[in-house]
């Protein structure tokens, strides 16, 4: 834990909690969804994050932050072809920065004046052209480097997950158990140590799904506030395990970002939303909420600056009068948990990296604890047993955006999908064992496993729900689907060299995760 430094220290701990994820995009599209989102996510917010976390551990700060990884991005930040993919796009930003700044006139976002356009255009080209040079000589091993250098250094807590990010709740047992188990183990090949705490994919839960924790080694997860009747002042045993509940804060979390307010929305923040359809870059500053697009101002980083100023010291004071209330409340110290998606910072949110930085500068020197979720275990932020009900931090803080009619057919799929899929690995293994020698590995069952937990990837419902990109995930829900029935029907029929050959194919594209092995399939 980080010691206050700086005013009165208050009772308590603060914990910041960060969710990364995104499905897996390589080779499935470019624009305006597919690889554009991964290389923009990671131009915007993963780089960023490292670098800022590198320079405060450089300065001997630890205990900063835990850092939520999805197998399925860390897969993404290691795979050569995206890590090629991510470098051309750097270079093409920064080429797009160049194009900016050589522009005489721009119709719309407030740049009629050719003056404001070449400052954008010369901030851009220095912005991306530093972001190369970091990703040329920082992330030309991959991500895992950087991660596992920062974990080992205990700057930051890693949390872990299953593979694909399937919504639990709602997935076949067996399935369920092998992403878990599979998740953990692809995180301890990549970072050297298999993380004690997960966060469950959309914080679904349902009761008994803590056995399943136990049972994979896990120690503690994350809930949405709701989950624990907003009474997240300590973590929670659920039922008669030992597996700790988090549940995240909503009225410090919400300061940050919320359904109908935060600080991104402020009228001198980038405007995430209006572009130069010429070079795609984002010239404009928020303005107001209900500006036009061709109506807004001129992007201006003094004016955004300082709104960073204003909005860390507020953050600060919620945190700092957070901890107080609760602390009084509970006639113990408390902990106070802030939970966000990694890709607020930086993607959606431009500024939010420097204000994430002098956040993390600031807290201490109000007095304020800063540590993990395994600090808060180590510490005793722990209060009595509880039993959970089924939530999630969804809308309602129920299933329903991956359960409701909206998504009734993608809930069918996925349970066709994976029946199938379970079935024809069981067969395969079982012929294989009935030689009578060690079973091999099998590389059409491990691709029909992996195809199947693409298709049920929650992300897909989610999408369709929230009406973001709902084509595409569809898309990529039956792209999958085939993908499975595919190999499957082949090998089924008795076809084993053309399931190798479709397997083989289709792993082509989906070759992420290449240590599953369908031979821990849970009987």
């Amino acid at each position: 834990m980080t010691t206050p430094t700086g005013r009165d220290a208050v009772p308590g701990l603060f914990s910041l909690v960060l969710h990364t994820h995104l499905p897996w995009l390589a080779h499935h599209g470019r624009w305006p969804v597919g690889e554009e989102w991964l290389y923009q996510s990671w131009a915007a917010a993963y780089l960023p994050l490292v670098a800022l976390l590198r320079r405060l551990s450089e300065e001997g700060r630890g205990h900063l932050l835990t850092l939520g990884m999805t197998p399925v991005v860390s897969a993404q930040l290691d795979d050569p072809y995206c890590l090629d993919g991510m470098h051309h796009w750097l270079a093409n930003w920064q080429l797009r920065g160049r194009e900016a700044a050589a522009r005489r006139g721009v119709q719309g976002s407030g740049y009629a004046a050719p003056e404001a356009l070449r400052a954008f255009g010369i901030r851009e080209h220095r912005e991306a052209g530093q972001a190369l040079a970091d990703f040329e000589v920082t992330w030309r091993h991959g991500g895992s480097p950087l991660l596992r250098e920062l974990i080992d250094g205990e700057t930051i807590e890693l949390l872990g997950g299953p593979l694909a990010h399937p919504f639990q709740p709602l997935l076949h047992p067996r399935l369920r158990e092998f992403a878990l188990t599979e998740g953990l183990a692809d995180a301890g090949q990549r970072f050297g140590r298999i993380p004690g705490g997960i966060w469950a994919p959309e914080c679904a839960y349902s009761p008994g799904l803590e056995s399943g924790y136990a049972a994979a080694g896990v120690t503690h997860f994350m809930v949405d506030g709701p989950s624990l009747h907003g009474d997240t002042a300590l973590g929670r045993p659920v039922g008669e395990s030992d597996v700790i509940a988090f549940g995240r804060d909503l009225k410090v979390s919400y300061r940050v970002w919320s359904p109908k307010s935060g600080y991104p929305g402020h009228s001198a923040y980038r405007d995430f939303h209006t572009y130069d359809h010429l070079t795609g870059l984002k010239p404009a500053r928020v303005t107001g909420r209900a500006v036009p697009s061709q109506d807004k101002a001129p992007y201006e980083p003094d004016r955004a600056d300082r709104a960073i100023d204003v909005h860390v010291a507020d953050f600060v004071d919620t945190v700092r009068r957070r901890l107080t209330s609760e602390s009084e409340r509970i006639g113990r110290p408390a902990h106070v948990v802030a939970a966000f998606d990694t890709e607020l910072f930086g993607h959606w949110w431009h500024e939010g990296p420097t204000w994430l930085e002098r956040v993390l500068r600031a807290l201490p020197e109000a007095g304020i604890r800063v540590g993990t979720l395994s600090d808060a275990v180590a510490n005793g932020y722990v209060g009595s047993p509880v039993d959970l009900p089924p939530g999630s931090w969804g809308s309602g803080k129920d299933w329903q955006v991956w359960s409701g009619a909206q998504v009734a057919d993608l809930v069918a799929l996925n349970a066709e999908v994976v029946d199938t899929a379970l079935a024809t690995v069981d067969k395969a293994l079982t012929q294989h064992a009935a030689v009578g020698t060690p079973t091999p590995r099998d590389a059409v069952a491990d691709q029909i496993l992996r195809e199947a937990l693409l298709t049920v990837s929650s992300d897909w419902p989610f999408m369709v729900s929230k009406d973001t990109a709902a084509e595409y995930a569809r898309y990529r829900a039956h792209v999958h689907a085939h993908a499975t029935r595919e190999i499957a029907g082949a090998l089924s029929a008795g076809r084993r060299e053309h399931a190798e050959r479709l397997a083989a194919g289709w792993n082509r594209a989906d070759g992420l995760f290449g240590a599953l092995d369908a031979r821990r399939l849970p009987r």
